[in-house]
């Protein structure tokens, strides 16, 4: 844990936890480390809802980790069946925990992910083709909007954790999807052959992971320096672009594809050689984005539709509502007016707040009892 600081006096830490035997040693290790700081420790527990008695086998978490002394937190994601579905439950998941650790006022979320779960997603990546940064595999200490999301054990071999929970004489839940072989994780899972991750694959895979990693933080270092001479950020999520400061190599490419993703909105970031393209040509529209002259701002054409204007609720992968009156719906401006200091096109995709009738109610420059910050999807650039 101490790598992964500082965490100051009395620290309230947020763990996922499953119930399975990584993310419970996680909650205990974790309840010890913050217990002699005079912190505290939060256990969230989410009930994906998706075989019959998930509800039952998530109040027998709760109730575990209760005798443990560790409080708890249910989080109902009620998930529906079909196609992506570990993907999808994962995503569901890890979207709560986060909303639970911000609302809880934790400013960090333990997540029990152990050395073979990084082999995996190495192995995993490699074969659907993912570049340097995807190789790099899962980061031991991720932000996100809500909390910064830590793995302590993402170093540690599983054996090793199920040798702890034994000496303590715990019983852990078991997954069965886990090992189910319509999943191509599990499938993945089944042909390293290594439960206790101690073998040679698994070492080979996370050591290939580390150094992946190394090239990442390498380059993010330089693309951040790359951003801070050639882009001025706008608090309205844009941005003014220097061609010349910006380059055409490797970084270059990187500084794109970031600003791209965080200024367009998008979960994921745009294909390579797209990003590429778009450099050569010094101009156009990728990823929601659009590069025009000296600006980079989100196209006001591929805007998200209204959604109902709550506290929490992220609006077209770009914008938090903070606090709105009821009733109300978020949504891009369109054409209007012009706004003094603004371009025409940042204008037209700026969130307003419009009443049950569609009449704008709030809009930038003008009071109306609510409040959005600029918080991408994406996170930070770097």
């Amino acid at each position: 844990m101490e790598r992964l600081g500082p965490f100051g006096p009395a620290p309230l830490l947020a763990v996922g936890v499953s119930g399975g035997p990584h993310s419970l040693a996680l909650a205990i290790l974790a309840s010890e480390w913050v217990a002699v700081r005079g912190g505290r420790v939060l256990a969230l527990v989410a009930d994906h809802g998706l075989r019959p008695g998930s509800a039952a086998e998530a109040r027998a978490v709760l109730a575990q980790l209760g005798g443990l002394g560790i409080a708890v937190r249910l989080l109902p994601l009620e998930l529906s069946p079909g196609p992506g579905l570990h993907e999808r439950a994962r995503e569901a998941r890890l979207a709560a925990l986060l909303a639970a650790a911000g609302a809880e006022g934790a400013p960090w979320l333990l997540l029990g992910h152990h050395r073979a779960d990084q082999a995996e997603t190495v192995a995993f990546r490699a074969l659907r083709g993912s570049g340097e940064a995807g190789l790099a595999g899962m980061a031991p200490a991720r932000p996100a909007v809500e909390a910064l999301v830590l793995r302590p054990l993402l170093g540690v071999a599983p054996g090793r954790i199920e040798a702890f929970l034994a000496a303590r004489r715990l019983d852990p839940l078991r997954d069965p999807s886990n090992d189910d072989p319509r999943f191509a994780r599990a499938r993945l899972r089944l042909a390293l052959g290594d439960p206790g991750g101690e073998g040679p694959g698994i070492a080979a895979l996370a050591a290939a992971g580390e150094g992946f990693a190394a090239r990442r933080a390498r380059m993010r270092a330089a693309m951040a320096e790359r951003l801070a001479g050639a882009a001025e950020f706008r608090e309205e999520g844009w941005a003014r672009l220097d061609r010349a400061a910006l380059g055409r190599d490797a970084v270059a490419e990187a500084a794109l594809s970031a600003l791209i993703r965080a200024l367009g909105g998008g979960v994921h970031p745009p294909a390579r050689a797209a990003v590429s393209a778009l450099l050569a040509r010094g101009g156009g529209s990728l990823g929601g984005a659009l590069w025009r002259g000296g600006l980079v701002l989100r196209e006001p054409a591929r805007c998200a539709l209204p959604v109902p204007a709550r506290a929490g609720v992220m609006w077209d992968g770009r914008w938090r509502v903070l606090s709105a009156p009821g009733g109300t719906m978020v949504g891009a401006r369109g054409a209007g007016p012009r706004i003094e200091g603004l371009p025409s096109l940042v204008a037209a995709g700026l969130p307003v707040l419009r009443n049950a009738a569609g009449e704008i109610i709030a809009a930038p420059g003008r009071e109306g009892g609510w409040a959005v910050e600029f918080s991408p999807i994406s996170g930070p650039l770097a």
